[in-house]
């Protein structure tokens, strides 16, 4: 039962909007402390429908995030513990025969629920990790022939470990391309920790978590963002962005046009949060780098050959693109 504070509102506006996401910003916050920026992050991904990728080191809190924003909202959720045995049909779901009725009957796996938590994502081998290339973008999967729909809203967000860790798997390109975001969570300040430390020493913070929306509302902030306008000089400049990773001479692998699409899509939601309901220049350049990065392939000269390096290169190559692309005047 939905409490009728979740309850979505008739006719949503701009104050309508702020007051929902405050609250469930308030909500995952209160949990994650001192990270506001991967908050703000996990609630754009969200309303973008987009997916969310948080790759860092064990401890620091990837999956603890996850579960905040879960906890938030007032949907289905279900996790999934990628480990080397996962099958692909422990995602999916399978086909299994029914002797009674003497025909074979989907049982559905656990990708489907409008939150899924894809725990350590690639300690899973690359088959089964593919296992989500369809519903992360179609919203469906297909077993045996036959499609069935995932729920809306969906969201996936996956943690995963740095690739230099043990008993890990590269992520193939095309499932990167399908995260809207990849962001780190980096260590708390030790003002955060000690606090971590008092709070929690006996205490569960998650278990203190009400859903604060539910996915009605959701549904509803989705709408509200997806109708946030964009010029059309705003579309040029991602548009300019995107082409400029394409011809880097120190990229491989530059942004894909889902890359462009996710980075406009992200731009509305982030303009909404801030009260607009246009996108400004500004919206653009501060989600480059973890809309665009994850997707982005250095050459060996470049600093490709090692993750960690690889990833300074990127960050290098893209601020330096944002600097010779030129910012419209025009953003209304």
């Amino acid at each position: 039962m939905t409490d009728a504070s979740t309850e979505a509102p008739a006719d949503l506006d701009a104050d309508g909007f702020a007051r929902t996401t405050e609250r469930i910003l308030a909500s995952v916050g209160s949990v994650i402390d001192g990270k506001p920026d991967a908050v703000r992050s996990a609630l754009v991904c969200l309303l973008a429908e987009g997916h969310l990728l948080i790759e860092d080191v064990p401890g620091v809190g990837k999956t603890m995030l996850a579960r905040a924003l879960a906890a938030s909202v007032d949907a289905t959720v279900r996790r999934i513990q990628f480990t080397p045995d996962l099958l692909p049909g422990d995602v999916t779901g399978v086909s299994v025969f029914n002797p009674v009725e003497r025909e074979f009957e989907f049982k559905p796996g656990a990708v489907f629920a409008n939150l899924v938590i894809a725990d350590e994502i690639n300690r899973s081998s690359p088959k089964t990790q593919s296992a989500l290339l369809e519903a992360m973008e179609e919203r469906q999967v297909t077993v045996d022939g036959r499609s069935h729909m995932l729920p809306d809203p969906f969201l996936v967000v996956a943690t995963q470990n740095p690739l230099e860790m043990e008993g890990t798997y590269a992520l193939p390109e095309a499932q990167r391309d399908r995260f809207m975001m990849r962001i780190s969570m980096g260590y708390p300040d030790a003002k955060s920790e000690a606090l971590m430390l008092r709070q929690r020493d006996t205490v569960n913070p998650l278990e203190a978590i009400t859903a604060v929306v539910s996915a009605v509302e959701v549904a509803a902030l989705v709408a509200w963002a997806r109708a946030v306008h964009v010029a059309p000089t705003i579309e040029d400049y991602a548009v300019a962005l995107s082409q400029a990773t394409r011809s880097h001479s120190d990229l491989r692998l530059g942004a894909s046009p889902r890359a462009t699409l996710q980075l406009v899509r992200a731009a509305k939601v982030w303009a909404a949060l801030d009260g607009r309901g246009f996108v400004i220049p500004d919206d653009i350049t501060a989600l480059l780098l973890p809309v665009f990065a994850h997707r982005l392939i250095p050459t060996r000269s470049a600093g490709g050959s090692r993750a960690r390096s690889g990833a300074d290169a990127i960050t290098a190559i893209l601020e330096r693109i944002a600097q010779g692309v030129r910012v419209p005047i025009a953003a209304r």
